[in-house]
């Protein structure tokens, strides 16, 4: 299992950010334009446990991938996870959090994978799938920081 690990503080309040990252059709504002981010399923105003999200995403050498992700472990205000159902990973679990500090609000993201195909997407993820992954979370952390630290 692989782990990828980011905080960063924003110049917001919890409640600023809950309301953001809480609704879920704000994905695709944090989400690179290369991925070709597509939300197919309706999705309501504020998440809530159990809600099932699927879309549509380019992934570089697989092409276009369906996932669907499970909305679940919310706390309002603090924190929640999205973990796969069907996708591209034999394991996804991301977990947000949000920590009130005092000098603004520590966003904070871990996400837990396993790539497929076993050797070969242990191989695929030193070589690939890592730094996507990287690439894709410092875009997340650089509209962030624009949205709320400008």
């Amino acid at each position: 299992m692989y782990k990828l690990y980011q905080e960063q503080l924003l110049d917001t309040s919890a409640d600023q950010l809950w309301q953001f990252i809480s609704h879920p059709a704000n994905l695709n504002k944090i989400t690179p334009p290369e991925l070709d981010f597509t939300i197919i399923s309706e999705v309501p105003e504020t998440m809530y446990n159990g809600l099932l999200i699927e879309y549509d995403v380019k992934l570089p050498l697989l092409g276009e991938s369906e996932w669907i992700t499970e909305i679940k472990y919310i706390i309002p205000g603090k924190e929640f996870v999205d973990e796969q159902r069907i996708g591209p990973y034999r394991f996804w679990y991301h977990h947000h959090k949000i920590e009130e500090m005092e000098t603004g609000v520590k966003m904070i993201d871990q996400v837990n994978y396993v790539p497929p195909y076993g050797i070969l997407g242990r191989i695929v993820n030193t070589l690939l799938i890592r730094s996507k992954l990287r690439d894709i979370f410092d875009y997340r952390k650089q509209v962030l920081h624009q949205r709320y630290n400008n």
